[in-house]
């Protein structure tokens, strides 16, 4: 499975929330925030709004517009596209610079900023430090990371490099054929005809067959996320394509990710997107050994 497409993933909802500070002439200015169908992003303000001055472009493709006091809820329905742009602005209560904000939300295929704090007045000391606390979590699962990657150059390939880097024990790699307890998403550019789950060490993996393309381009995994029923998302770390699926043809697909014997329990949901397009694959109750 080495060599394959890197994805990016979280492990849970912990990653702490985006921070946006908006200077007094800031007004025109356009943060992105990713969105994603099904998935709830919540904006904080420090500001009241006001609700007639909130604007939401594309409303009808979002299944919940909610405007609160000091906070907007957002939840795409199906109908957006991948890669689709919508501006959403807001106006402030008080009239104080700046008296009103706007964002670009980029609707992504899996991916969704989940809360999104902005700062329209001066923080707090705590705020800074909550910051700082969360910048060197991301620095330690960094530097994390990067020995991993290390670790596994500098192994021997095959079993022998599993077992050097830890990648099993003395129990082996176990594995479980999924195939007819999956559910497919009918609208899927393609659909899987088997799978089979594997678990390891401190490490899952998929393994998905793929037919039926819709359409004539080849289609290419990009990236995954595998979400629990609690939304806690494992870590993806390698996905890996053997090629192109063309119209007609087949195609395999490999995803590894993260995940200890308990949080490999229960049953995910995996996405699967390609890079440049809309098309994506989703399929449910995957389970694990």
């Amino acid at each position: 499975m080495a060599g394959g497409a890197s994805a990016q993933g979280a492990m849970s909802p912990g990653n702490g929330a985006r921070r946006i500070e908006l200077g007094p002439d800031d007004s025109g200015a356009l943060t992105e925030i990713t969105v994603s169908p099904g998935l709830s992003t919540v904006i904080l303000f420090d500001s009241e709004l006001t609700q007639e001055g909130a604007d939401v472009e594309g409303r009808s493709i979002f299944s919940n517009v909610d405007v609160g006091r000091t906070t907007m809820r957002l939840v795409p329905s199906g109908r957006g596209t991948p890669g689709e742009k919508f501006r959403v602005s807001v106006r402030f209560r008080d009239g104080a610079a700046p008296p009103s904000a706007s964002f670009l939300l980029t609707i992504h295929p899996a991916r969704a900023d989940s809360v999104v704090e902005v700062y329209r007045n001066a923080r707090t000391v705590e705020s800074y430090q909550q910051e700082a606390r969360e910048a060197r979590t991301e620095t330690v699962r960094c530097q994390e990371d990067n020995a991993r990657l290390v670790s596994e150059r500098g192994a021997p390939g095959g079993l022998a490099g599993l077992l050097a880097t830890g990648g099993i024990d003395a129990n082996g790699v176990t594995g479980r054929i999924v195939t007819k307890t999956i559910s497919s998403d009918p609208r899927n550019a393609l659909q899987p005809f088997k799978a089979q789950s594997y678990r390891s060490t401190g490490r899952v993996a998929l393994e998905v067959f793929l037919s039926g393309l819709r359409g004539e381009r080849p289609w290419l995994v990009s990236g995954a996320a595998l979400r629990g029923t609690s939304g806690a998302e494992l870590k993806v770390v390698r996905v890996w394509q053997k090629s192109p699926v063309t119209s007609g043809g087949t195609g395999q697909v490999v995803i590894e990710a993260e995940a200890t014997a308990e949080s490999a329990r229960g049953a995910f949901s995996l996405k699967l997107w390609e890079a440049d397009g809309p098309r994506t694959v989703t399929i449910g109750n995957v389970t694990f050994p």
